[in-house]
This record gives C-alpha cells, sequence and structure tokens, in this order.
C-alpha cells in the first residue's frame, strides 16, 4: 500500500451516478454477473423507444437498448433441415498441407452482411441471447394499460448508489410524486422493485411484456411475431404467479410475488400488475427450471443483501484512490476506474464469457468472442478478486470436445478454441473469426493470473487440462523452418485490418511474443505440479522467429503491407500486455509507440487499444504518457455518465475497454515483476496514488 488508508466508501460514493433527465446513451443496470436489468428514468422499462440503437451501418440511432438479460437466457430459430458448419468449410493451403476453416459465403461490408447463404446466416445467428421480458409502468385504461408519454414526466432524479447497488428512480407523473427502488439480489436472479406512489391508487400499473427472439446483430426483441411463442400466466397462491414462456424449444418462467396486488393477464404477450394501494413491493425471480418452488424472501431482504454484498465487494478487493492529486486528469480517471469496476462485477463475472457488451443489450447476436475474454476479465485477479474470473474460465471445459475436434480435424494436436460462440461452443462462419489465433493463450494466461493471486495448487489441478491442451496446439501449430519457428498463413492477427490477405499472413509481432511468452508459463505449470516439462513446448518457445523490425520499428506482420495504420496497434501489446521478454527490445518498441502515436487512424481503433498505449508506455517507464492515453479525447475512447465506453451509434457501449483500462491500472498502479522500486511505477512520481490491494502483473 502507497499513502494512508483508503475511504472506500467515500471513494465509491462521490462516483455515483445521478441522472436528471432521459439521456438516451446513459441507461443504468443492476445485476450479478448471470442476471442484468437495465432501467431508464423510471427504474423500469417504460420508454424503451426513448433509448434506441440502430443497425450495424447507422447512424441515425443514438442510444442503449433497455435489456432484461441472463446467462442461461438463450434462443435458437428452428432449422430444416439442420444447418452444420461442415457446409461452410473452405480449404485453406499451409505450409503444412491444406487446412480447412468455417469460413463465410458472403462478405461484410458497412456492417451489413451481403451475400451470405442461409445457412451460414443462421448459423452466426443461433443460438441469440434472450431478452426475458419488458417490465414497465403505464396507465391503467379499462383494465388494460395504456403507454405514458415521456412529457408526463417531471423532477427527474434518478442515482444510482454504487455502495450498496440499488437503483433509486424519483420523479413526477402528471404531477403526483413517485419513487422506485430497483435491486438485483446479488445470488439469485431476482429483480426486487419497491413503488411508492398515490397514483397506484387509481392510475399507475407495471406492465410485463415478453418479445420473441431476434437474430439481428444487436437487438434481441421481435415483437412482430406473436403467433410464434407462447406467454402462460398461473395464480400459485394469493400473492405470488408463474408466468410460463414457451420460444421453440427454449422454455422459462417469471415467478412473481406481488403483495396486496393483482396480475392479469391482458394480451397474448401482455400482464399488468395493479394494486389499490400507494406502495407496491414485487420480486420477479427469472429461471428454466418449471417446478421449482416461488420465491420465498421480501423485496426489503433483497435490498438488505444487495447491500451487504456490495458493501463486501467494495472492501474486499483492491482500490486505488486519486483524489488527494492536484492533476484535474485524476478526477476523470477515478470516475471511470469506480464504474468500470461495478460494469466489469455485473457484466462479465458470470459463469459464461462475456459478450462486449455485456448483459445489457446485444452484440453480434449476444454472442461472446473468446479474444476479448483477456479484456473482460483480466483485471479481476490483480484487483484481488480472482473468483469473478474463474467462474468464466471454468466454462472451457465443456467445450473441450469442441476444440478438440476442430484442432483434430485441421491436423493438429491439442485444443484450438473458437471465436465469436454461444454457450455450445460452436463457431460461427466468418471470414476473420476462425482465422484468429491470438485467443488461444489467453485461457493460460488467464489462468496464470488466478494463480499469481491465489497461490492455490487447486487452481493448478484445475486448469491444467485447459492449459495443457492449449499449450499442444500452439506448439503443433508453429511451423519449423530454417529460420524458427513460424505463424501462418493462413492467419489473421489481433489487428483485423488483414482480414483480406488472410491466406497469405504471417509472422505477426504480437502473437509471436505471446506464443514464446505463453509456452513458457505452460512449462512452469508442468514444474508447480511436480511434473517435466514438456521439450518440445521449451524448443518452439525458445525458437520462435524475431518480429519484423523495418526501420528501427515493430512492424505488425511479417509481410507486405508490414503495417496498416488502423485499427488494433497489436504490436504494442508484446511489450505491456505482455511482461518483458527476450523477444522485445525496449528502445525499438518506444519507437514504435511513438511513430503510433504520431500517424495512426484513430477512428478507427476500439475502446481496449487506449489500455494497450497506456501499458506498453507503463513497462516503458513513460508514465505521464501511460495517463494521457487513458485520457485520449477521441470518440472510441468515450466513456459516458453511466461509466460505459461508448463506441459508435451502433455499439453503445464496449466492455472490453472497461476491463482493459482496469488492468492498465492495475498494471501503472501495482507494477509487475523486476519493475521499478517505487510506488504506483506506471503514474507520475509527483501523484499521490493511494493504492491497496493490487496483485503485480507478470
Amino acid at each position: 500500500m502507497s499513502g494512508p488508508a483508503i475511504d472506500r466508501q467515500a471513494l465509491v460514493d462521490r462516483h455515483r451516478v445521478v441522472m436528471r433527465e432521459i439521456d438516451p446513451r446513459s441507461p443504468l443496470s443492476v445485476g450479478n454477473g448471470e442476471f442484468c436489468f437495465t432501467a431508464d428514468v423510471t427504474g423500469l422499462q417504460t420508454f424503451p423507444d426513448s433509448y434506441p440503437v440502430g443497425p450495424r451501418d447507422s447512424r441515425a440511432a443514438d442510444g442503449t437498448l433497455l435489456g432484461t438479460q441472463s446467462q442461461w437466457g438463450w434462443h435458437e430459430e428452428p432449422a430444416d433441415p439442420p444447418y452444420e458448419l461442415a457446409d461452410s468449410l473452405v480449404s485453406y493451403q499451409s505450409r503444412r498441407g491444406p487446412v480447412s476453416y468455417v469460413d463465410l459465403g458472403g462478405s461484410i461490408s458497412g456492417g451489413t452482411e451481403q451475400g451470405t447463404p442461409e445457412n451460414e446466416l443462421w448459423l452466426r445467428g443461433n443460438p441469440h441471447r434472450l431478452h426475458l421480458g419488458m417490465i414497465g409502468f403505464v396507465q391503467r385504461d379499462a383494465g388494460h394499460g395504456r403507454p405514458i408519454e415521456v412529457e408526463q414526466l417531471s423532477e427527474v432524479e434518478q442515482t444510482l448508489d454504487l455502495w450498496r447497488g440499488m437503483l433509486t428512480s424519483r420523479f413526477a407523473l402528471d404531477g403526483r410524486p413517485v419513487q422506485v427502488t430497483t435491486v438485483c439480489d446479488p445470488d439469485h436472479d431476482l429483480l426486487a422493485v419497491v413503488i411508492e406512489s398515490p397514483a397506484l391508487i387509481d392510475t399507475l400499473a407495471v406492465q410485463l411484456a415478453f418479445p420473441y427472439g431476434n437474430q439481428a446483430w444487436h437487438d434481441n426483441t421481435d415483437w412482430n411475431r406473436p403467433t410464434a411463442h407462447r406467454t402462460e400466466l398461473d395464480q400459485r397462491t394469493g400473492d405470488r404467479w408463474t408466468i410460463r414462456r414457451t420460444l421453440d424449444q427454449t422454455r422459462y418462467q417469471v415467478d412473481v410475488s406481488a403483495p396486496a396486488a393483482r396480475l392479469t393477464q391482458t394480451g397474448p404477450h401482455q400482464v399488468l400488475i395493479s394494486t389499490d394501494q400507494d406502495r407496491l413491493e414485487l420480486i420477479f425471480a427469472f429461471g428454466t427450471e418449471p417446478d421449482r418452488d416461488p420465491v420465498a424472501t421480501t423485496a426489503d431482504k433483497i435490498i438488505e443483501t444487495a447491500g451487504d454484498h456490495w458493501r463486501d465487494f467494495w472492501t474486499g478487493g483492491a482500490a486505488v484512490e486519486l483524489a488527494h492529486i492536484h492533476d484535474r486528469r485524476a478526477v476523470e480517471l477515478e470516475r471511470r476506474i469506480v464504474l468500470s469496476q461495478y460494469l466489469t462485477a455485473i457484466n462479465c463475472a458470470g459463469s459464461l464469457p462475456p459478450a462486449e457488451t455485456g448483459l445489457v443489450c446485444n452484440s453480434w447476436r449476444g454472442k461472446f468472442h473468446l479474444e476479448m475474454h483477456w479484456w473482460h476479465a483480466a483485471h479481476f485477479p490483480l484487483w484481488g478478486r480472482p473468483e469473478l474470473l474463474r467462474r468464466s474460465l471454468g466454462w472451457y471445459a465443456e467445450i473441450l470436445p469442441q476444440a478438440r475436434e476442430t484442432a483434430t480435424r485441421q491436423g493438429f494436436p491439442g485444443v484450438r478454441w473458437p471465436k465469436q460462440v454461444g454457450p455450445e461452443g460452436r463457431e460461427s462462419p466468418s471470414s476473420i473469426g476462425p482465422f484468429l489465433i491470438w485467443q488461444q493463450p489467453h485461457p493460460m494466461y488467464l489462468a496464470e493470473l488466478i494463480y499469481r493471486a491465489t497461490g492455490d495448487r487447486e487452481v493448478l489441478e484445475e486448469f491444467a487440462e485447459i492449459v495443457f491442451e492449449t499449450a499442444d496446439f500452439m506448439a503443433g501449430y508453429a511451423v519449423p523452418t530454417e529460420a524458427g519457428f513460424e505463424l501462418g498463413p493462413p492467419l489473421v492477427p489481433a489487428q483485423e485490418s488483414y482480414g483480406g490477405m488472410r491466406a497469405e499472413v504471417i509472422n505477426p509481432t504480437y502473437e509471436l511474443v505471446y506464443w514464446h511468452w505463453a509456452l513458457r508459463i505452460a512449462n512452469q505449470w508442468r514444474t508447480r505440479l511436480g511434473q517435466q516439462p514438456e521439450p518440445y513446448w521449451q524448443q518452439v518457445a525458445d525458437g520462435m522467429v524475431e518480429p519484423t523490425v523495418r526501420d528501427g520499428r515493430y512492424e505488425a506482420i511479417g509481410v507486405e503491407p508490414w503495417t496498416k495504420r488502423s485499427d488494433h496497434p497489436s504490436m504494442l501489446c508484446a511489450l505491456g500486455v505482455l511482461p518483458k521478454t527476450d523477444k522485445i527490445n525496449s528502445e525499438t518498441m518506444a519507437a514504435t509507440l511513438d511513430a503510433v502515436l504520431a500517424d495512426w487512424d484513430w477512428k478507427s481503433t476500439w475502446g481496449w487499444d487506449y489500455p494497450v498505449i497506456a501499458m506498453c508506455a507503463a513497462r516503458l517507464g513513460r508514465p505521464e504518457l501511460a495517463v494521457d492515453a487513458l485520457l485520449m479525447g477521441e470518440e472510441k475512447n468515450t466513456v459516458l455518465p453511466n461509466g460505459h465506453n461508448r463506441q459508435t451509434a451502433s455499439l453503445p457501449l464496449y466492455l472490453p475497454g472497461n476491463g482493459g483500462l482496469l488492468t492498465a491500472i492495475a498494471v501503472m498502479a501495482g507494477g509487475w515483476d523486476a519493475c521499478p522500486a517505487r510506488p504506483a511505477p506506471g503514474f507520475p512520481e509527483n501523484w499521490d496514488v493511494r493504492v491497496e490491494g493490487i496483485v503485480p502483473a507478470p
């Protein structure tokens, strides 16, 4: 620790979010990593049309969809006959002979799929994550619900209390006061809502509305197919009801606890909740078990339990405080740090790797991208919360058979991890995804971070198979040549600008160094477990070819055009994301960093590129630049009032940017193995950075 003890509650409380009007880009969420509810200024989802997101190629809409999503809530539209990945295999020539990849028959231009065969559209679009139900206010109208207009609201004040995980929304509806408390249970998929208003007696009601699933890129609601699914309401006791949902093969239910209230099904997929009292307590329990007991708790108990959980969260992990620094950058940076911890905890700490928009709304149909898993979750063990990463890392064991089948089909040992997948682990056809390789070492790196944070042999035993089979693939994938071990072709590097030349790409700098470092880590795991190191892993690690250097700078790939000045400056990951190795020269990397800063196309970057620059600068001993990088005034580095890292109108939040920020802060605040011996080595020396509990990075 550096400096006096941190007042954790004061640190968190000064960054609570307060909204006084509808901000279409900044709805607020409550969640627990497995379930998340995103609300508008009413504390519910009353005005979904005020939070629109357009198609990928559209800039007309500028909002964030209001979602109710979970890790288990997925839907697959029927296909007759069933579509198989084998129908999308395309053979590519490698230096070992032909290798088959799940390629894309059409193309993607301007964010729109063009000419893609129907089977591949289905494989890309299924399964997709479900919106489990829209919960919003309506006005009673002859026993039905009538929409409320935005103009009827006034005196809006909404507060997200981060210390307690509680959303409190106050407003006037036609001049009558309304207060709503919205909380998610930390251990179960329970949403507690407490509404207090005289308008409940004669005007105000709550409506649940259920959509069909949607294969669209981001919008997982289809309201135009009412006959394609079923919604059935049953009363179980005097104040408990069950809503059963059927969408093709997907079935789930919502148990509702509503004392002193009435539930009425007012349409095929609408349920109205009303009362004649001025206080309404609601609990919504979402799940897939048809015979479980209705929820047996109270809203007040959920609020209390959530408060205890979040207090423990904020006091139990690491903390970084910048409030004692006389530099205007520190205030904004501390805000981003605190909000990013909350957002990644409710979106990225579940039993599956996260989607890039978490559980807020869909991106890429809600599927998760395994090359982004590191960016979502590597910070958890560095911030003293290894258990939050351990949940999703265990999922890799579930898809070992699929990953092993891919490697075997391509002629490699071990397991080859997919890129864009749902919970079943099936790759999605793409001209980029199946050719990426930088996600392969990620499970090894993540497992290593958990071990460093815990020191537990149990961690080694739990993840050994994942680490060792990954290493088998990596060693087998590397091509022995007279120059050394090389990578590709075919290959798409982390900098996806080279997707169109995937059949020619070789030796991307970041991936070469990642192979070199990760294979050594795999042998360290063998030693820790009392096993002999694997000689071939060591041979490949030591024999990886040197990254390409031209004009004193590292190039992105080992063939022309060498480096395109767009997308991710992935060369910088070789020192920053990765620790210093004997494959990287610091002076050459410093020149590479300066060249990136001089002429990179920042509009084409992504939110995690700024933490990349910061980590590289920190490890090069340039702390002022590290701070500036995290706060660069570029569009893709925008952090909204709710803390989300906005990218574009069609990608309104991007959690790899939040997770990347926290990883960079951990590196800058906690240092790394053999780093300069001073507090917070990645921050300027004159900054009074107060640090507690950060685990040093590799």
